[in-house]
C-alpha cells in the first residue's frame, strides 16, 4: 500500500481523537486519522454510552417492579419481565448509530481514515498494521489519543467467571450473583443496573468508604440507596482470589471467607495505554505512568500532542474532547491554552452525582474564608412529583465576594443540571448572579436556585 503524509496525524479514534481530527478537517487542515477498533474508543463502543443504555433499561424494569409489588402510585403492573438478549440488542443498536455517525462526520470533514493497528517510529512516522499490510503515514504533528484500559489484578486476571467493565456490558444473560471488586464509580454503576434487573450484588472495596473520591455527605443518599436495593456493601475488605464459583476475601481485621459469585466484575480503574505502541521510541516525558502535557497539551517532542486518558485524571471523554479540539485549532494557529479548572464530573448511580469545580475543604485550602450551604430535595417540588426527594444541591462560594468556587449535587436526575454548574463557574458567577436569575417552576434546578439564596441568609422554601 502507499505510504501517506499529512499535516496532522491522530493516533486513536476516541472522543479526544475524533473530534480532533473533525475539529482540523474544518479548519482546512490535511490530516489523517488511526484507529485499530471501531470509532468512539472506549466510551461509545464499551463505557459511556453502551452502561448509561443499560442504567435506563435497569431503570425502567425497577419501576414496573416496584409497582407490580407496591403500587405506590396507584399504578400497578404484573409480572414484569427481562429478555434480556433484546435488551443488549437495543444498546448495541445505539452503538452502531453512533460509530455511523462518527464516521460520517470524518468524512464529512474531509478527513482520511485508516483502520489498523499503529506504532510510532519516530517523532514524525508511525506505522501501521493493516489488514492488507504495513502502511507507514508521516506527518507534521501528531496527536497521541490512545485513550485508557481496565486496570487486571494479578490475583483476578480476566478471563472466564472474571470480567471486566467491557465483558459485563455485553453478558448474554443477567447473572445470578455478582461480585464488583471495587467501589468507584464504574464498578457501582454496573453493579446497582444489575441489582436493578434481579441479580445479587455484593460491593467489594479495600477503603473505608465507596467513592472514596466524594465527601460522606455526597455519597451517603447513594449508600443508602444501595442498601434499599439489597446490596450488599462491604468497605474494608479486599479480594484475594477465586476459585470456581468462590471468591475469597478478607476484612481489615485479618478475617477471611469466601462469598459465591457467578461473575466477578473487577473495576479498579483505568490504565493509560502507552505500552505496545512504541512510545518508548520517543523522547516524552512522563509524569508516572502519564505522558506530561503543556497547557497546550504539547509534550516534551515539538510537534506531538497528546490528549485524552492518557494525559492523567480526570479520565473524562468530554475533557479528551475539548483537549481535541483546542489542540486542532493550535496547529492552525489559534491562540489556545488549556484550563482545566472547570470540568464536570458525572457519577451515573442512583442518585447520581454531580462535582464541578472545588469542594469545601478544597476551596478551604485556596482561600481564606468561604460561605457553602446545601438546599434538600426533600423541599423541592419537582423532586416529590418524581417520587425522588433524596438528595440536594450544595454550593460553595468566597465569603468576600460571592464567586462561586464548586457546586456539587446528589440526586435523580442532577447530570442534567451539570451544564448550568459549570457555565455558572466559567461565567465567574456570584451567589447573587444565581439568586437573581429566574428559575422555572417545578424544576430540580430551582435547588440551585435556594441553594444559593440560603448561603446569603434567605432561603425562600426552607
Amino acid at each position: 500500500m502507499n505510504d501517506l503524509s499529512c499535516k496532522l496525524l491522530v493516533v486513536g479514534a476516541g472522543p479526544g481523537g475524533y473530534v480532533c481530527a473533525i475539529r482540523a478537517g474544518q479548519l482546512g487542515i490535511d490530516n489523517v486519522i488511526v484507529e485499530a477498533d471501531r470509532f468512539g474508543g472506549t466510551c461509545l463502543n464499551v463505557g459511556c454510552i453502551p452502561s448509561k443504555a443499560l442504567i435506563h433499561a435497569a431503570d425502567e424494569f425497577h419501576r414496573l417492579t416496584v409497582f407490580a409489588n407496591h403500587a405506590p402510585l396507584g399504578i400497578s403492573a404484573s409480572s414484569p419481565s427481562v429478555d434480556f438478549p433484546r435488551t443488549i440488542e437495543w444498546k448495541d443498536g445505539i452503538v452502531a448509530r453512533l460509530n455511523d455517525g462518527v464516521a460520517a462526520l470524518l468524512k464529512k470533514a474531509n478527513v482520511r481514515t485508516v483502520h489498523g493497528t499503529a506504532r510510532f517510529l519516530d517523532g514524525k512516522t508511525v506505522s501501521v498494521g493493516t489488514a492488507d499490510g504495513e502502511r507507514r503515514i508521516r506527518a507534521e504533528n501528531i496527536v497521541i489519543a490512545t485513550g485508557s484500559a481496565p486496570i487486571e489484578l494479578p490475583l483476578l486476571p480476566f478471563g472466564g467467571n472474571v470480567i471486566s467493565s467491557t465483558e459485563a456490558l455485553a453478558l448474554a444473560e443477567v447473572p445470578l450473583r455478582l461480585a464488583v471488586v471495587g467501589g468507584g464509580y464504574i464498578g457501582l454503576e454496573i453493579g446497582t443496573a444489575f441489582a436493578k434487573l434481579g441479580c445479587a450484588v455484593t460491593i467489594i472495596e479495600a477503603e473505608p468508604e465507596i467513592l472514596s473520591q466524594y465527601d460522606v455527605e455526597l455519597t451517603r443518599p447513594i449508600v443508602e440507596r444501595l442498601a434499599a436495593l439489597g446490596v450488599d456493601v462491604m468497605t474494608g475488605t479486599k479480594a484475594l482470589g477465586l476459585s470456581g464459583k468462590a471468591l475469597e476475601i478478607e476484612s481489615e481485621a485479618g478475617g477471611r471467607r469466601s462469598i459465591t459469585a457467578d461473575k466477578v466484575l473487577v473495576s479498579v480503574g483505568r490504565r493509560p495505554r502507552t505500552k505496545g505502541v512504541g512510545l518508548e521510541e520517543l523522547s516524552l516525558t512522563m509524569t508516572g505512568q502519564f505522558v506530561r502535557i503543556d497547557d497546550r497539551c504539547q509534550t516534551s517532542m515539538r510537534g506531538v500532542y497528546a490528549i485524552g486518558d492518557i494525559t492523567g485524571e480526570p479520565m473524562l471523554a468530554h475533557r479528551a474532547m475539548h483537549q481535541g479540539e483546542m489542540v486542532a485549532e493550535i496547529i492552525a494557529g489559534h491562540n489556545r491554552s488549556w484550563d482545566k479548572a472547570c470540568i464536570p464530573a458525572i457519577c451515573f448511580t442512583d442518585p447520581e452525582i454531580v462535582t464541578v469545580g472545588l469542594s469545601p475543604d478544597a476551596a478551604r485550602a485556596t482561600v481564606n474564608e468561604i460561605a457553602t450551604t446545601h438546599f434538600p430535595f426533600q423541599a423541592n417540588g419537582r423532586a416529590m412529583t418524581i417520587d425522588r426527594k433524596d438528595g440536594f444541591i450544595r454550593v460553595v462560594a468566597r465569603k468576600d465576594n460571592g464567586v462561586l468556587l464548586g457546586i456539587q449535587a446528589v440526586g435523580a436526575g442532577v447530570a442534567e443540571l451539570s451544564a448550568a454548574f459549570a457555565l455558572s463557574l466559567e461565567m465567574g458567577a456570584r451567589l447573587e448572579d444565581v439568586a437573581a436569575t429566574i428559575h422555572a417552576h417545578p424544576t430540580l434546578s430551582e435547588a440551585f436556585h435556594e441553594a444559593c439564596l440560603r448561603t446569603l441568609g434567605h432561603s425562600l422554601h426552607i
